[in-house]
């Protein structure tokens, strides 16, 4: 039996979801993802979630709740986005080589008037990314599709030196806001 609706096509967090047995749908909700000009990444980030869940939520054939997130990589205050073609990859890479950037990571459910929302900020530290590795790691195909253009769960974890917080947040969903903010819907396990 369907608990709840999942606003998102990606598998990392269809993945994680189904880690912690939980029964949902995929619903997913294509909007438009671009921060406003003086939008800060909290912000954007939380705006996301809510708006994928309010998407989804209007096209849900039955009233359940309604999950969406969002998840974006940020350094110095700017987020990055997803890779727009080999060159901006490997720029990306070049950005985050030797430096510290975070990994905001927010959740909304929604269900009828009733929106709340969490985040997650991880602190995720690179070591050293040489034009070779980043041109290599491009060729596997694996940072197309991710924010800031590389994938912790996957290759991408070679780049990662240190990571603190929200190792699930830096995947695409933080699991323990997410748990916490289904059982404060009821869904989910029961103490």
């Amino acid at each position: 039996m369907t608990d709840f609706y999942l606003a998102s096509r990606s598998p990392r967090r269809q993945e994680l979801l189904r880690q912690l047995d939980l029964d949902f749908e995929v619903l997913p909700a294509d909007i438009a993802e671009e921060p406003g000009s003086a939008e800060a990444p909290a912000d954007y980030a939380l705006r996301m979630a809510r708006e994928k869940a309010l998407a989804a939520q209007a096209l849900a054939p039955r009233p359940l709740p309604v999950l969406g997130a969002d998840t974006d990589v940020v350094l110095d205050g700017r987020i990055l986005g997803k890779p727009r073609d080999r060159a901006h990859a490997l720029e990306l890479l070049g950005a985050l080589a030797d430096r510290e950037h975070e990994v905001y990571s927010a959740v909304a459910l929604v269900q009828g008037d009733r929106i709340e929302t969490r985040l997650s900020v991880t602190r995720v530290r690179f070591g050293t990314v040489t034009p070779a590795a980043a041109a290599a790691y491009w060729d596997s195909g694996e940072p197309a599709d991710k924010a800031g253009g590389y994938g912790i769960q996957g290759l991408g974890a070679q780049f990662v030196r240190e990571i603190q917080g929200s190792y699930s947040g830096v995947v695409g969903l933080p699991l323990y806001e997410t748990v916490e903010l289904l059982g404060a819907f009821g869904v989910g396990a029961t103490t």
